[in-house]
């Protein structure tokens, strides 16, 4: 007997105070900070790729899944002659459900597929009409929509901090500069619950 109750007051004493990830629970919330490079990778020589950045908002669901609002910031440019290049910006705000689909045991590493819905403003060379040698740029400012589809891990480094690693293709029309970008990226996120 008295080796039964040595063992359960260790096992209480080994797991007291010890839970599982209190992770992704719904009514959780988080803000999320990204950058990263858009239409292919920076070398110093390319000319006509970009990069973005942004913030997010999310609020967990079921099942891990979230929706997302927030807005961001995508620079990219258009070659232009022998060396030059015409920066296209773009402002986008955007709204959006990540559905979860598959986690490690101890909620440590997720990955999620998304779709989002895109809306702002298009802006070609600042808008300014005059190029360098004296061409009239025909491109002008615009309001943008679209969409984007992702997928997105996340690793947890404890249950408030997680890094995230995403990829999205960006579809947007109402514009004459090009329809499909393609980001990928990091980021971290903050659970605030």
């Amino acid at each position: 007997m008295k080796k039964a109750i040595f063992i359960i007051a260790a096992m209480l004493a080994l797991f007291a105070g010890q839970a599982m990830a209190q992770r992704c629970l719904p009514g959780m919330s988080a803000v999320e900070i990204k950058a990263g490079m858009a239409d292919g990778f920076y070398t110093g020589k390319s000319r006509d790729c970009g990069y973005s950045f942004g913030i997010h908002y999310s609020v967990f669901k079921g099942n891990a899944d979230t929706w997302s609002f927030g807005g961001g910031y995508l620079q990219t440019y258009k070659p232009y002659g022998e060396k030059g290049r015409i920066p296209v910006a773009q402002f986008i705000g955007e709204a959006g459900y990540n559905l979860h689909l598959v986690s490690d045991y101890s909620q440590t590493f997720h990955i999620y597929g998304g779709v989002s819905a895109l809306g702002g403003y298009e802006t070609v060379n600042w808008g300014d009409k005059s190029l360098p040698d004296g061409s009239t740029l025909h491109n002008g400012d615009s309001f943008i929509y679209g969409g984007a589809v992702s997928l997105q891990a996340d690793f947890y480094l404890s249950d408030k901090i997680a890094l995230t690693a995403n990829v999205r293709e960006r579809f947007v029309f109402g514009n004459s500069t090009g329809h499909y970008h393609t980001e990928y990226g990091v980021g971290v996120k903050f659970i605030i619950e």
